[in-house]
């Protein structure tokens, strides 16, 4: 069975959503939750679905290897980020190299970049009278949003539609397509 770790930072329903498809699809199973956010409710949510729920601070992500011979020792086939606001260390990539995807709220190269994330963006988006958002999915590389594009979805935007509304879509779309492009990178990736 493939393996799979997830890093979030805020409430976890993007995480909880990958577990529960993966537990019905039996191809592969969430192992590790790994937070930067000691008070993070993914944290609850990952315990009460029976999977090991990790925190970490700072130091032992980025200075020390704590983080990474965790990671090392789980063998995951691929890291999932789920709303992970920290930039990824280039020494975990280097050794989980194609196997580290994000899902981005919005259609990069668009709304992209260090401070665009949940609310922030979708904010920029209405504010700009964009007509259309979406998500992307990308490997993750040590550059916020600059990994190479594995997918995009897109939904339309009404004249009225408030931030909120568009999160709502935006969170829907996540919801769908996230476990299916995941589960399709598992599958192409060889044994």
């Amino acid at each position: 069975m493939k393996r799979i770790i997830i890093f979030a930072s805020g409430s976890g329903t993007n995480a909880e959503n990958i577990i529960k498809y993966f537990h019905k699809r039996k191809i592969a199973e969430v192992t590790h939750v790994f937070s930067n956010n000691l008070r993070a409710k993914v944290l609850k949510r990952a315990h009460a679905l029976k999977v090991k729920a990790l925190h970490f601070d700072k130091e032992s992500f980025y200075e020390t290897n704590e983080v990474l011979n965790i990671l090392k020792d789980a063998k995951p086939d691929i890291i999932v980020l789920a709303g992970f606001l920290w930039i990824f260390p280039k020494k975990i990539i280097d050794v989980f190299p194609n196997m580290v995807v994000n899902v981005h709220p919005a259609l990069l190269p668009k709304y992209g970049g260090k401070g665009m994330y949940g609310h922030h963006v979708h904010e920029a988006v209405v504010k700009n009278k964009e007509k259309e958002s979406g998500i992307t999915i990308h490997y993750v590389n040590e550059h916020y949003d600059e990994g190479a594009i594995v997918f995009q979805a897109t939904t339309s935007i009404s004249e009225g539609d408030s931030a909120e509304d568009v999160a709502q879509a935006i969170h829907r779309l996540e919801h769908k397509h996230f476990p299916v492009v995941i589960e399709k990178l598992l599958l192409t990736k060889e044994d």
